[in-house]
């Protein structure tokens, strides 16, 4: 027994080390240094559009966003429950002040269903009901706020619109009225927004998952939320095609673009706690559930609000058109009454008919006077003789 014990020590010893060696290994490994455009502690130090091509002044792309956005607030409908936009725009603001965006934000929640959010160029930003809907926790909300603000500070909507067809100020309602071809993009939402404006390049959309993350982790949030919500989206298109926005299918979230986050955050420099939820996420998103379940009960009952028409049943009447005939054949035949006989054998009426007969009339009452003289009334209107 113990030369049996003394011969397997060396297999042990090899197995111990082949076991450790990756780990060894690993920790000799230098991970590749991170760019000043990759690194999350350069925000705010560092110019990101230093090599873009872009036709536009910041003031210019702050008019067209502007403008655009004055159509589509003619066209959206918006949540606005004061608890619900007040915490999505808290979010987004702590985001947009960890960004390299040099424009202030404007932050709406879109009363829609459709899982989508997208800005504006110019800091004009709209997020979808569905989104929030969707998300399961406060990260992964963030990561997407994230992701679209970084379109903005890259300023990939200008930059996208300058390679392609120019567009004037003059030609902005044209666009929303159909009047430009070729560069309209339809959402789920049923509106109408200029193609160059949110349809990105795989590399803009590549640059603004890098941006999101870096904006993400800079704002204290997990940037791993990004991942999750794509991941997320990637399941629920695979299940039911169509669930998610016509915008987010240009470029989806695919294997490659989550790997490449995935490489990004890896090389971030460590933080000690990070915010994934919180309690406050959990209740403005059960009140959104609940406004939303009242709506879809008050849609179907036909309760619209306060002013909803009362239903009054109509007096035939009152009606001097209404046929009499017809209405008596809509009402319901009337109960017939129900005989009760009483003690002794007769009915109601009969017992009613006998006390009738056995009451004394008034001239029965009194006794007559034959000295009495007899009140005669007067027919017609003969005036009297004298």
């Amino acid at each position: 027994m113990i030369s049996h014990r003394l011969k397997s020590t060396p297999v042990i010893f090899f197995l111990i080390f082949a076991l450790l060696t990756p780990v060894w290994a690993g920790q000799g490994q230098k991970r590749e240094p991170l760019s000043d455009k990759e690194n999350p502690e350069m925000i705010g130090k560092r110019d990101i559009n230093k090599r873009s091509l872009n036709f536009y002044s910041l003031e210019k792309e702050a008019a067209i966003g502007r403008q655009i956005s004055a159509e589509l607030d003619r066209q959206l409908k918006f949540v606005e429950d004061p608890v619900i936009t007040e915490y999505i725009n808290r979010v987004g603001q702590n985001i947009v002040t960890h960004s390299d965006a040099k424009v202030p934000f404007t932050i709406k929640v879109v009363d829609t269903d459709e899982v989508n959010a997208f800005a504006l160029p110019g800091g004009y930003f709209y997020v979808n009901k569905g989104l929030v809907l969707t998300a399961d926790n406060e990260s992964e909300i963030a990561g997407v706020m994230a992701h679209e603000i970084a379109h903005v500070a890259a300023r990939h909507g200008v930059e996208q619109a300058s390679k392609g067809q120019l567009i004037s100020f003059a030609s902005i309602p044209l666009i929303f009225l159909g009047g430009v071809g070729g560069i309209l993009a339809r959402s789920g939402a049923n509106i109408l927004i200029p193609m160059g404006f949110l349809s990105f390049s795989r590399g803009a959309e590549t640059e603004a998952d890098m941006l999101g993350a870096q904006y993400s982790w800079a704002s204290g949030y997990d940037p791993n939320g990004l991942i999750s919500f794509f991941e997320k989206l990637q399941a629920k298109e695979t299940k039911k095609p169509g669930t998610i926005s016509k915008l987010f299918r240009t470029h989806p979230p695919n294997a490659e673009r989550i790997e490449k986050v995935k490489d990004l955050i890896a090389r971030f420099p460590e933080r000690e706690e990070y915010t994934i939820n919180t309690s406050e996420f959990n209740r403005v998103k059960s009140r959104l559930i609940a406004v939303t379940n009242t709506r879809r009960i008050d849609a179907r009952t036909g309760d619209t609000g306060p002013k909803r028409p009362t239903l009054k049943r109509r007096n035939p009447q009152d009606d001097p058109n209404a046929d009499p005939q017809q209405d008596e054949q809509q009402q319901p035949p009337a109960q017939k009454p129900t005989l009760k006989r009483r003690d002794g054998g007769n009915t109601d009426e009969q017992q009613q008919t006998q006390e009738q007969k056995q009451q004394p009339t008034q001239d029965q009452k009194q006794p007559q006077d034959p000295n009495r003289p007899v009140l005669k009334r007067k027919e017609g209107n003969t005036p009297d003789k004298p």
